[in-house]
C-alpha cells in the first residue's frame, strides 16, 4: 500500500486541481459558515466546484455548509469562496479540516476574510448582530499546527499578537459605516462541540473575557497566519448563549437567524472587499 501523501504535497495537489477550474488568481479568500452562503451567489461569473472534486478536501456534513469552492468577482475583485467548513467535531484532524486555507493561499490570496455562526455571551450582543473579531480564546484542546513540522508549511512558532489584522478590522468598520449600520467588536472563543455550552461554561468565558463563542474559525486563522495572510473575521450572533435566553438551543435558530442576517454580511463584504484586496 503506498504511504500517504505529506501535508505540503496534499495542498499542492488541491490548488492544483482548483487552478485547473479558475483562470484567475483569486486577492481574497472568504469562509462562509453557518448559514451565511448567500454571499457567494451574489458573486459576479460565478463557478462552483464541489470539495468532492477537490483532491483531499474534507467534505462537511453540517447542515448549513454547502461544500463547494466558488470563483467569482465580487465589485471587480477576484474571490475564492469557501462555501461551508469541515469541523473538528465532525471527527476531522485538525490539520485535513484547515488544508482548504492553505489550498487558497497556494492559490494566491493574500487575505482572508472568514465567517461565523457565533452565541452572544456579552449582554448587549444580541441576535442579528454582526460582531468583528479582534482576538480569541482557543479552547478547543487541539491546536492545527501540532505534530511533526514541515518548513515548507512555514514557520513552526506562529505569533499571534496580531492575529485579526487592524488595518482590515478598521476597513470592515468603516465598510459597516458606509452601509448605515454598526459592527461590534469581541473577543470569540472557540470550544470544540458538538454539543453546546453549559450555562457554567457561559459563565466560566465570560470571566475568561470571551463575548462570543463558537465551534470554528480560530484553527483556520492559525493556519492563515503560518501562511503569511491577513485575516479579518465576523461572527454572525445567531443566539444567545446557553443559560441566556430561558429556551434550549437549536441548529435550526443558528440556521434561520444566519439567513436573516445574511444580506447585511453580504452587503458589508461587497463594500470592504475593494479596499481589503488593495490593502
Amino acid at each position: 500500500m503506498p504511504a500517504a501523501l505529506d501535508l505540503p504535497a496534499r495542498v499542492e495537489a488541491a490548488a492544483a486541481a482548483l487552478k485547473r477550474a479558475t483562470k484567475e488568481t483569486p486577492k481574497v479568500g472568504v469562509v462562509l459558515g453557518s448559514g451565511l452562503g448567500a454571499f457567494a451567489e451574489a458573486l459576479e461569473g460565478k463557478k462552483a466546484v464541489p470539495y468532492a472534486k477537490v483532491p483531499h478536501f474534507p467534505r462537511p456534513a453540517v447542515a448549513g455548509h454547502g461544500g463547494r469552492v466558488v470563483f467569482g468577482r465580487c465589485e471587480g475583485v477576484a474571490l475564492a469562496v469557501l462555501e461551508g467548513r469541515a469541523h473538528y467535531y465532525e471527527g476531522h484532524p485538525l490539520e485535513d479540516a484547515t488544508l482548504p486555507i492553505r489550498a487558497l493561499a497556494a492559490l494566491g490570496a493574500k487575505a482572508l476574510l472568514l465567517t461565523n455562526a457565533a452565541g452572544g455571551i456579552r449582554s448587549d450582543l444580541r441576535p442579528g448582530d454582526l460582531m468583528v473579531i479582534v482576538d480569541h480564546l482557543n479552547l478547543l484542546g487541539a491546536n492545527p499546527l501540532r505534530g511533526p513540522h514541515d518548513e515548507r508549511l512555514g514557520t513552526r512558532f506562529v505569533d499571534l499578537t496580531s492575529a485579526y489584522d487592524p488595518g482590515l478590522i478598521e476597513i470592515l468598520r468603516a465598510a459597516a459605516h458606509a452601509c448605515s449600520f454598526e459592527v461590534r467588536r469581541g473577543v470569540y472563543a472557540a470550544m470544540a462541540g458538538p454539543s453546546y455550552e453549559t450555562p457554567a461554561e457561559i459563565r466560566m468565558l465570560r470571566t475568561m473575557g470571551a463575548d462570543a463563542v463558537g465551534m470554528s474559525t480560530v484553527p483556520e486563522v492559525i493556519v492563515a497566519r503560518q501562511c503569511g495572510q491577513r485575516v479579518a473575521a465576523i461572527s454572525a450572533i445567531t443566539n444567545p448563549a446557553a443559560g441566556m435566553s430561558g429556551r434550549p438551543l437549536s441548529h435550526e435558530e443558528v440556521l434561520e437567524s444566519g439567513r436573516k442576517v445574511a444580506d447585511r454580511l453580504t452587503r458589508l463584504l461587497q463594500t470592504a472587499i475593494p479596499q481589503v484586496a488593495a490593502l
